[in-house]
């Protein structure tokens, strides 16, 4: 998947028809193929996939502690008096 420059004249999407990234044609609710007419996507599934993983191990791992755990020194204690 190629991106160049961001501009509106190399903007492209997935054609499922053509089976390549293709210029298109913008609605409000989706977009067209300016070569063949067909719906267009953001991504081709396998870039999806790859972007999907990509974003995935990027997440941290383990969930956040729990607040008042004895492990959570940052919350104050209180004493019993």
């Amino acid at each position: 998947m190629d991106r160049n420059d961001g501009s509106f004249d190399s903007d492209r999407k997935w054609c499922p028809a053509c089976d390549a990234y293709v210029p298109y044609l913008m609605s409000i609710a989706t977009s067209y193929c300016a070569h063949c007419g067909g719906e267009v996507r953001l991504l081709s599934r396998e870039d999806w996939e790859a972007f999907s993983a990509k974003m995935e191990a990027r997440k941290p791992k383990g969930g956040r502690r729990r607040r008042g755990s004895r492990s959570d020194t940052s919350a104050p204690r209180r004493d019993s008096a």
